[in-house]
């Protein structure tokens, strides 16, 4: 029997929606090269490998990669790989497990939402807070004028394990139109912490949720950026986006490439930090093994 291998669908309210990821477990001592190589097979954004396991204390040691490299963490890849961790491994229901992975200790609640499915929720670590840019700077990278940016609120570099610029557009429209210069932007991004976007507006489509964003790079749109939304709940808070020190909202993604994904945010300024909660739905699609 080679390595288990399970093909789930995080952030998704139903299946084949939300951000596709394989998740491996790794029973036979797989190399990074090895790991690398496969997740460039799959082509997701992300694969990720379960390579250590304390069932007793519900730990799991992990890695993730991206077609080009691994990360030190992602959101999608750590509640589809929790899912499969309780469901596949555990085989049974838990209130929570810890994922281990090179950004440290990650905790995952399990919650049971409204429709009776399972809500699993990720506690990030507390935002950092960097550099803020000028509209007049990022906009022409996108395509956008910087009178499209809501100039109310900063573009500014947060990280909850991975670094983001945060975009605050005014309109559905402006966001729906953005065209990444890739090149422009990596030049620009050479010397700054974040090297991806998050670009948002306060209109989404779907009645009952309160934000619409995007995550563009130079090789592909994301459907569901769990770490990017992460960073983004601390950046609403901080800022006081929603005029309060606390959210708990719906974020619209994926939709302009057929991915439609819905992610749950939670976060409130506690003392001098801010506590991030990111959340979504996961749907299992495939079980095999890697031959």
């Amino acid at each position: 029997m080679g390595n288990a291998l399970f093909i789930v669908d995080v952030f998704a309210e139903a299946k084949l929606e939300g951000n596709q990821l394989a998740v491996v477990v790794d029973k036979e001592g797989w190399s990074t090269e090895q790991m690398q190589k496969f997740t460039k097979e799959m082509n997701f954004s992300e694969s990720t490998f379960i390579t250590a396991s304390d069932a007793e204390k519900r730990v799991f040691k992990m890695r993730i990669f991206t077609p080009v490299g691994e990360l030190p963490f992602a959101g999608h890849p750590t509640l589809g790989t929790a899912y499969v961790a309780a469901k596949e491994l555990l085989k049974k229901d838990v209130p929570d497990l810890t994922l281990d992975m090179k950004a440290g200790l990650i905790p995952v609640a399990f919650q049971k939402a409204p429709d009776g499915k399972q809500l699993l929720w990720m506690k990030q670590l507390n935002p950092e807070f960097g550099a803020t840019h000028k509209a007049e700077d990022i906009a022409p990278m996108f395509g956008l004028k910087a009178s499209d940016i809501d100039t109310r609120f900063p573009i500014q570099e947060v990280s909850t394990g991975v670094w983001f610029y945060i975009i605050p557009l005014k309109k559905r429209e402006a966001l729906k139109r953005i065209k990444l210069d890739a090149e422009a932007f990596k030049r620009y991004s050479a010397d700054n912490k974040a090297k991806w976007p998050l670009l948002f507006c306060p209109e989404p489509e779907a009645k009952g949720n309160h934000l619409k964003a995007r995550m563009v790079t130079d090789w592909t749109e994301d459907p569901a950026t769990g770490s990017a939304n992460g960073c983004l709940a601390g950046y609403l808070v901080k800022h006081r986006y929603f005029g309060t020190p606390q959210i708990d909202i719906r974020v619209e993604q994926g939709a302009e490439i057929g991915r439609p994904s819905i992610l749950y945010l939670r976060a409130e300024e506690v003392k001098n930090s801010i506590d991030v909660r990111v959340g979504g739905k996961v749907a299992m699609v495939a079980r095999g093994e890697v031959a």
